[in-house]
């Protein structure tokens, strides 16, 4: 019998403008205090600023975004014989967007200095590109993730 309790899947709305699940699932990341109308609002004025620097659509930029930054390996953390091994993990499915998302919005909190929508959209133009502090954290994953290769058996 699992001790854990079982972890039900949240049904997300989609967001109010787009119609987008993503983005819905990106607001609720985004939003802080419970006050979605907020988070909507950094997101349109993300988008439009995203517009106006790339003459691209802002939610193509940003679906394209997310599925950068998405990790395909992550490390957990295993007691075996009394050591910690760090455990290379496939990530599947929502968790993969789910990490992204958390990764790119702690990548535009860490920014000081500008207003969060225009954080957001440097940060969603970097990881587009390939680039960025969201990119970096990947790229840092997955070769912790290659290093500890060794371990892949503990999983």
């Amino acid at each position: 019998m699992p001790r854990r309790k079982r972890v039900y899947r949240k049904n997300w709305k989609p967001d109010s403008k787009y119609g987008s699940l993503v983005v819905g699932r990106f607001v609720g990341h985004l939003m802080e205090r419970g006050k979605r109308s907020i988070a909507e609002k950094i997101i349109q004025d993300c988008f439009e600023i995203i517009h106006d620097r790339t003459k691209k659509g802002g939610l193509n930029v940003f679906e394209q975004a997310i599925k950068n930054v998405s990790p395909l390996v992550e490390l957990k953390s295993r007691r075996i014989g009394g050591a910690n091994y760090q455990v290379p993990i496939q990530v599947l499915g929502d968790r993969r967007a789910t990490l992204g998302m958390r990764w790119i919005i702690s990548a535009t909190r860490t920014k000081k200095g500008k207003k969060m929508a225009e954080k957001l959209a440097l940060e969603l133009i970097d990881a587009s590109q390939k680039t960025g502090a969201a990119m970096k954290k990947r790229e840092d994953t997955h070769r912790m993730a290659d290093a500890n290769k060794a371990f892949a058996h503990f999983a």
